[in-house]
């Protein structure tokens, strides 16, 4: 079978992609060839061969260097999707300065690690650890919770996670004011600009950051904004660990400046041992996977299945990024 017009190389796809879905795969680009990351590193096909390659879930971590190496020999590759929302990293960067289309799969997890924020806010709100370590200790220990309904919830970035966010916000009976860099007027909630964040942040008594890593954004939630937040506010951070100044996070923590944090993401990951994240009281730390369900790779997988077929037709990508 030829490949079909518009694609001239092959596919680079991990054995687990190729096993579970290549029925779909020939459906999307019908006659293009493969290449496939096998186990322990072998490669099926040739890998200079490949224009486009899926870097799905199950290569992440173990598998990541044997994808790398054979992509690595893909000259004329221009095109890559992740299974990720975010493509801050630097090997990321390195192939868009090679002329890489590079799209994500923004969305597949925005459910999960949504609903993983609202968890955080539960338990910070009704101290849940205490009661847990009540728990253990058999005894009795009754506090008192605090309110989410008719508190401001500022969701900072409204992508799909943001989105998601709002909308359990309002759920739970919040106000929630969201912020994204331009208003664009289809907004399911009250939204500001970027550019006002610093007039927001006093009414908040939640803060989420869901936005990506930028030159912009690095830092955006640094000891001066701190400041201004409410001694009550909670901060949640499922976007990524560079967005907050986190020596600045623990002064804010360890002086009673704030009420508490839920943290998914962190400057440096794993998160040290010595980190005092782990031992402060009112924070709760989660090692990165807010948004780690069964289901994501099926969706990721499906979002790459649909930029297939978009490719094939010279069509526009979905989540391609700019």
């Amino acid at each position: 079978m030829r490949a079909i017009p518009g694609i001239r190389g092959a596919l680079l796809v991990s054995d687990v992609v190729e096993r579970e879905h290549g029925e779909a795969l020939a459906r999307a680009a019908r006659g293009v060839p493969r290449v496939v990351v096998g186990e322990g590193g072998a490669t099926r096909g040739d890998p200079a061969s490949v224009e486009i390659a899926y870097f799905s879930g199950d290569l992440y971590p173990a598998r990541i260097r044997d994808f790398a190496v054979a992509l690595g020999k893909a000259a004329d590759v221009r095109w890559l999707q992740t299974f990720s929302a975010g493509v801050d990293h630097p090997w990321f960067q390195s192939l868009r300065s090679r002329g890489v289309r590079l799209t994500t799969a923004s969305g597949a997890a925005a459910v999960p690690i949504a609903q993983t924020v609202m968890l955080y806010l539960l338990a910070l709100t009704r101290r849940l650890p205490a009661w847990l370590e009540a728990q253990r200790e058999a005894r009795w220990a009754p506090h008192e919770i605090v309110d989410l309904q008719d508190r401001t919830l500022a969701v900072v970035g409204l992508g799909p996670i943001g989105l998601e966010v709002a909308r359990l916000g309002q759920a739970m009976r919040m106000r929630v004011v969201g912020v994204r860099r331009a208003l664009v007027g289809d907004e399911p909630c009250e939204a500001w600009p970027l550019a006002r964040l610093d007039e927001l942040l006093p009414q908040a008594d939640a803060l989420v950051l869901a936005l990506p890593l930028t030159e912009e954004t690095r830092g955006l939630l640094d000891a001066r904004r701190l400041a201004l937040l409410p001694r009550h506010a909670l901060v949640v951070n499922v976007g990524r660990g560079e967005l907050v100044d986190e020596p600045a996070l623990v002064r804010a923590l360890e002086a009673g400046a704030l009420g508490g944090a839920g943290l998914d993401v962190f400057a440096t990951e794993p998160l040290p041992a010595e980190s005092p994240l782990w031992r402060l009281p009112n924070v709760i730390v989660t090692p990165h996977s807010s948004g780690v369900t069964p289901g994501n790779q099926t969706r990721a997988t499906a979002i790459f299945l649909e930029n297939l077929a978009r490719y094939a037709r010279g069509e526009p990508l979905r989540n391609e990024v700019a």
